[in-house]
Protein backbone atom coordinates (compact mmCIF):
# COMPACT_ATOMS: atom_id res chain seq x y z
CA UNK A 1 0.00 0.00 0.00
CA UNK A 2 1.36 3.67 -1.20
CA UNK A 3 0.48 6.94 0.08
CA UNK A 4 1.75 9.45 -2.20
CA UNK A 5 2.86 12.78 -0.36
CA UNK A 6 5.25 14.05 2.23
CA UNK A 7 4.43 14.45 5.90
CA UNK A 8 4.82 17.67 6.30
CA UNK A 9 1.39 17.75 5.42
CA UNK A 10 -1.08 16.79 8.30
CA UNK A 11 -3.17 14.79 5.57
CA UNK A 12 -0.51 12.64 5.14
CA UNK A 13 0.57 12.16 8.23
CA UNK A 14 -2.81 11.37 9.82
CA UNK A 15 -2.82 8.53 7.23
CA UNK A 16 0.88 7.40 8.12
CA UNK A 17 -0.10 7.19 11.71
CA UNK A 18 -3.24 6.12 11.18
CA UNK A 19 -1.28 2.49 9.23
CA UNK A 20 0.97 2.78 11.89
CA UNK A 21 -1.69 2.77 14.81
CA UNK A 22 -3.13 -0.19 13.08
CA UNK A 23 0.09 -2.16 12.45
CA UNK A 24 0.18 -1.78 8.69
CA UNK A 25 3.26 -0.97 6.74
CA UNK A 26 2.19 2.00 4.46
CA UNK A 27 4.77 2.78 1.93
CA UNK A 28 5.25 6.48 1.86
CA UNK A 29 6.16 7.68 -1.86
CA UNK A 30 7.34 11.66 -1.91
CA UNK A 31 4.77 13.63 -3.98
CA UNK A 32 4.46 17.53 -4.01
CA UNK A 33 1.39 19.31 -4.12
CA UNK A 34 0.05 19.67 -7.55
CA UNK A 35 2.78 17.44 -9.15
CA UNK A 36 2.31 17.02 -12.75
CA UNK A 37 3.13 13.54 -12.13
CA UNK A 38 1.27 11.08 -14.46
CA UNK A 39 0.86 7.95 -11.49
CA UNK A 40 -0.51 10.84 -8.85
CA UNK A 41 -2.53 12.74 -11.14
CA UNK A 42 -4.22 9.72 -11.90
CA UNK A 43 -5.04 9.27 -8.59
CA UNK A 44 -5.48 12.73 -7.36
CA UNK A 45 -6.85 14.51 -10.41
CA UNK A 46 -6.44 17.64 -8.72
CA UNK A 47 -3.11 16.98 -7.44
CA UNK A 48 -4.05 17.26 -3.81
CA UNK A 49 -1.95 14.85 -1.21
CA UNK A 50 -2.46 12.51 0.42
CA UNK A 51 -3.32 9.90 -2.96
CA UNK A 52 -3.41 6.14 -2.10
CA UNK A 53 -3.21 2.54 -3.93
CA UNK A 54 -3.91 -0.55 -2.82
CA UNK A 55 -3.34 -2.78 -6.06
CA UNK A 56 -5.28 -1.85 -8.60
CA UNK A 57 -7.48 0.16 -5.80
CA UNK A 58 -6.65 3.98 -5.84
CA UNK A 59 -8.23 6.91 -4.10
CA UNK A 60 -7.25 10.25 -2.62
CA UNK A 61 -8.28 12.44 0.44
CA UNK A 62 -7.06 12.21 4.01
CA UNK A 63 -10.60 10.82 5.27
CA UNK A 64 -11.64 8.44 2.30
CA UNK A 65 -8.43 6.52 2.95
CA UNK A 66 -8.79 6.16 6.85
CA UNK A 67 -12.26 5.44 6.41
CA UNK A 68 -10.62 2.36 3.60
CA UNK A 69 -8.05 1.04 5.98
CA UNK A 70 -10.43 0.97 8.91
CA UNK A 71 -12.88 -1.28 6.71
CA UNK A 72 -10.20 -3.42 5.10
CA UNK A 73 -8.47 -3.89 8.41
CA UNK A 74 -10.75 -3.05 11.28
CA UNK A 75 -8.74 -4.47 14.07
CA UNK A 76 -7.76 -2.42 16.25
CA UNK A 77 -10.88 0.01 15.59
CA UNK A 78 -9.62 3.74 15.35
CA UNK A 79 -13.37 4.51 14.22
CA UNK A 80 -14.96 3.22 16.90
CA UNK A 81 -18.46 1.18 15.73
CA UNK A 82 -20.75 2.31 18.12
CA UNK A 83 -23.26 5.27 16.41
CA UNK A 84 -22.27 8.52 19.25
CA UNK A 85 -18.54 7.32 19.22
CA UNK A 86 -18.35 7.50 15.33
CA UNK A 87 -19.89 10.56 14.48
CA UNK A 88 -17.71 12.12 17.81
CA UNK A 89 -14.71 10.47 16.15
CA UNK A 90 -15.48 12.48 12.60
CA UNK A 91 -16.87 15.41 14.23
CA UNK A 92 -13.14 15.64 15.42
CA UNK A 93 -11.36 14.66 12.33
CA UNK A 94 -13.60 17.61 10.50
CA UNK A 95 -12.48 20.19 12.94
CA UNK A 96 -9.21 19.54 12.43
CA UNK A 97 -9.35 18.98 8.56
CA UNK A 98 -10.93 22.23 7.82
CA UNK A 99 -11.26 24.60 11.04
CA UNK A 100 -7.76 23.77 12.58
CA UNK A 101 -6.08 23.82 8.86
CA UNK A 102 -7.43 26.74 7.94
CA UNK A 103 -5.51 28.17 10.53
CA UNK A 104 -2.70 26.02 9.96
CA UNK A 105 -2.15 26.56 6.58
CA UNK A 106 -1.91 30.20 6.59
CA UNK A 107 1.22 30.08 9.25
CA UNK A 108 3.07 27.01 7.78
CA UNK A 109 2.53 28.38 3.88
CA UNK A 110 3.59 31.78 5.05
CA UNK A 111 6.38 31.21 7.41
CA UNK A 112 7.78 28.19 5.37
CA UNK A 113 6.68 26.53 2.65
CA UNK A 114 6.73 30.03 0.05
CA UNK A 115 9.76 31.96 1.96
CA UNK A 116 11.72 28.28 1.50
CA UNK A 117 10.42 26.66 -0.63
CA UNK A 118 8.97 28.29 -3.10
CA UNK A 119 11.24 31.30 -2.86
CA UNK A 120 8.08 33.66 -2.73
CA UNK A 121 7.16 36.69 -0.58
CA UNK A 122 5.14 36.11 2.17
CA UNK A 123 2.31 37.25 4.16
CA UNK A 124 3.30 37.40 7.62
CA UNK A 125 0.25 39.52 8.97
CA UNK A 126 -2.07 36.51 7.46
CA UNK A 127 0.08 34.22 9.70
CA UNK A 128 -0.24 35.90 12.69
CA UNK A 129 -3.51 36.99 12.68
CA UNK A 130 -4.14 33.25 12.18
CA UNK A 131 -1.60 32.33 15.32
CA UNK A 132 -3.17 35.00 17.80
CA UNK A 133 -6.59 34.90 16.46
CA UNK A 134 -8.09 31.84 14.90
CA UNK A 135 -6.17 29.36 17.02
CA UNK A 136 -7.05 30.37 20.63
CA UNK A 137 -9.97 29.52 19.99
CA UNK A 138 -9.70 26.23 18.95
CA UNK A 139 -7.11 25.90 22.16
CA UNK A 140 -9.65 26.80 24.53
CA UNK A 141 -12.56 24.36 22.99
CA UNK A 142 -9.99 21.52 23.62
CA UNK A 143 -9.09 22.77 26.91
CA UNK A 144 -12.33 21.92 27.84
CA UNK A 145 -12.81 19.37 25.92
CA UNK A 146 -10.34 16.95 26.30
CA UNK A 147 -11.56 14.11 29.21
CA UNK A 148 -8.71 13.13 32.22
CA UNK A 149 -8.31 9.97 30.26
CA UNK A 150 -6.32 11.83 27.46
CA UNK A 151 -8.13 10.86 24.54
CA UNK A 152 -11.06 12.32 22.63
CA UNK A 153 -13.32 9.69 22.48
CA UNK A 154 -14.24 6.21 24.15
CA UNK A 155 -11.17 6.55 26.48
CA UNK A 156 -8.50 5.46 24.50
CA UNK A 157 -6.51 6.18 20.84
CA UNK A 158 -8.88 6.82 17.93
CA UNK A 159 -8.58 8.78 14.82
CA UNK A 160 -10.29 11.79 16.77
CA UNK A 161 -6.76 12.11 18.63
CA UNK A 162 -4.86 11.18 15.00
CA UNK A 163 -6.19 14.31 13.49
CA UNK A 164 -6.14 16.64 16.12
CA UNK A 165 -2.25 16.63 16.67
CA UNK A 166 -1.71 16.06 13.32
CA UNK A 167 -2.11 19.75 12.02
CA UNK A 168 0.17 20.59 15.69
CA UNK A 169 2.99 18.54 14.66
CA UNK A 170 3.23 20.58 11.78
CA UNK A 171 2.82 23.83 13.53
CA UNK A 172 5.60 22.92 15.82
CA UNK A 173 7.89 22.51 12.53
CA UNK A 174 8.01 26.28 12.49
CA UNK A 175 7.83 26.89 16.21
CA UNK A 176 4.07 27.25 16.66
CA UNK A 177 2.97 25.00 19.99
CA UNK A 178 -0.29 25.21 22.50
CA UNK A 179 0.84 27.21 25.51
CA UNK A 180 1.22 25.39 28.59
CA UNK A 181 0.60 28.63 31.01
CA UNK A 182 -2.68 28.84 29.06
CA UNK A 183 -3.97 25.83 27.70
CA UNK A 184 -2.80 22.92 30.62
CA UNK A 185 -4.40 20.36 29.23
CA UNK A 186 -4.28 20.85 25.70
CA UNK A 187 -0.59 21.09 25.89
CA UNK A 188 -0.19 18.23 27.64
CA UNK A 189 -2.55 16.20 25.30
CA UNK A 190 -0.85 17.52 22.21
CA UNK A 191 2.84 16.21 24.01
CA UNK A 192 1.15 13.03 25.06
CA UNK A 193 -0.41 11.73 21.62
CA UNK A 194 3.24 13.49 19.82
CA UNK A 195 5.25 11.34 21.88
CA UNK A 196 3.58 7.79 20.47
CA UNK A 197 6.30 5.92 18.31
CA UNK A 198 3.83 6.40 15.54
CA UNK A 199 3.62 10.12 15.55
CA UNK A 200 7.71 10.63 17.22
CA UNK A 201 9.99 9.30 14.33
CA UNK A 202 7.26 10.86 11.74
CA UNK A 203 7.88 14.66 13.41
CA UNK A 204 11.65 13.78 14.33
CA UNK A 205 11.76 13.40 10.19
CA UNK A 206 9.62 16.34 9.38
CA UNK A 207 11.63 18.67 11.77
CA UNK A 208 14.73 17.58 10.58
CA UNK A 209 13.69 18.60 6.93
CA UNK A 210 12.13 21.83 7.72
CA UNK A 211 15.72 23.03 9.84
CA UNK A 212 17.50 21.71 7.03
CA UNK A 213 15.61 24.27 4.75
CA UNK A 214 16.56 27.10 7.18
CA UNK A 215 13.57 26.53 9.62
CA UNK A 216 10.43 28.67 10.23
CA UNK A 217 10.75 32.63 9.19
CA UNK A 218 9.82 34.69 11.66
CA UNK A 219 8.22 38.35 10.81
CA UNK A 220 11.13 40.94 11.16
CA UNK A 221 10.43 42.75 14.41
CA UNK A 222 9.87 46.18 13.93
CA UNK A 223 12.12 49.16 15.17
CA UNK A 224 11.69 52.72 15.34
Amino acid sequence: MIVYGSTLSPYVRKCMVFGAEKGLELQLKFTSPGSPDPEFRAISPFGKMPGFRDGEFTIADSTAIVTYLEAKFPEPNLIPPAPEARARTIWFDELADTVMMGAGSAIFSNRFVKPRVMRLPCDHDAADQAENEQLPPIFAYLEKTIPDSGFLVEDRLTLADIAIASPLATLGCVGVCVDPARYPRTAAYVEAIHARPSFATIIARDRAQVAALGGGVAKAAVTA
